[in-house]
């Protein structure tokens, strides 16, 4: 298949682009400008000239594809006006076509879990950052009703290729000498490296069922204490670590640090049995620890 990737030089979009080459699908990367197409050009795929909030160039990107990753979905609300403006020009562009559409959401819709780990027919509570894919997902999974192949994946925490958030508790270690966790440190995260995410995406691309739903989750919770003691341990503090009252962090982070502090468990399971995901990336903890510089 010609697939469009949006977000394909970032984290995940990045790692689909990569992975969906390697299994011989053509990529064609979304790209606004000749820097952009340049840069997509050198890492082996096509681009095609649009802008995520340019309804008609994401139109005409479209019709020369067989399917769509929309894998530049943010997690702010700040950017919600123009990702629901995206995956709406995608769903028109795509309507009676019965191309596959894969939507990047996301898990923090189920909000805070409790110890009952969140699956796919969990009830949504989300955090308020990301309340607007709620209603973005319903008109994803309706518009099979016109011919549109929707398939949403909700990722865990991702991390791998030095995550953003991993990383900044890694850099807070270099820098200070402590790696800073928001709130106590006893929420839970469920999480997933970046590339099984990428090979979750493949198998939904080639064989998940219209309107269906995916966590990319995968093993045990974690507490954030812990990762941040890796990612001390990582930088050379030697696990040395700092709480950064919640108070504080939103401050600084804004509505993105109640999500560093929500205490989830999600299950992964549905993409296994379904579509025999077999995710077998090393943990969070090992990928920050194998940050450590090498022994002189």
């Amino acid at each position: 298949m010609r697939v469009l990737v949006t977000g394909a030089t970032g984290l995940i979009g990045g790692a689909v682009a990569r992975r969906l080459a390697a299994a011989g699908h053509g990529v064609v990367g979304l790209a606004r400008s000749e820097a952009s197409a340049a840069k997509l050009t050198d890492m082996g795929y096509h681009a095609a000239y649009g802008d995520l909030e340019d309804a008609a160039s994401i139109a005409n990107a479209v019709q020369d594809v067989d399917a769509v990753v929309h894998a530049a979905s943010p997690n702010d609300q700040n950017s919600a006006t123009y990702d629901e403006a995206a995956t709406r020009a995608i769903i028109d562009a795509l309507r009676g076509t019965s191309k596959r559409f894969l939507y990047t959401s996301g898990c923090f819709l189920y909000g805070a879990t409790g110890d009952t780990p969140a699956t796919e027919d969990s009830p949504l509570d989300p955090l308020e950052m990301v309340r607007f894919r709620q209603a973005l997902e319903a008109e994803i999974l309706g518009a099979a009703a016109d011919g549109v192949h929707g398939i949403i994946i909700r990722p865990a925490w991702v991390y791998g290729n030095h995550a953003w958030t991993t990383m900044m508790m890694y850099g807070s270690a270099q820098e200070h000498g402590a790696a800073r966790y928001v709130g106590n440190g006893r929420n839970r995260w469920t999480c997933v490296h970046v590339d099984d995410l990428a090979d979750l995406y493949l198998l939904a691309l080639e064989k998940a069922p219209a309107a269906s739903i995916f966590n990319g989750a995968h093993g045990a919770a974690i507490p954030l204490i812990d990762i941040a003691r890796a990612a001390s341990e990582g930088a050379g503090a030697a696990g040395r670590v700092a709480e950064w009252p919640l108070e504080e962090a939103r401050r600084a982070l804004g509505r993105f640090a109640d999500a560093i502090a929500c205490d989830q468990l999600v299950s992964g399971e549905r993409a296994e049995h379904t579509l025999g995901w077999r995710p077998s990336r090393h943990s969070i903890l090992d990928e920050l620890r194998s940050y450590a510089a090498p022994a002189a």
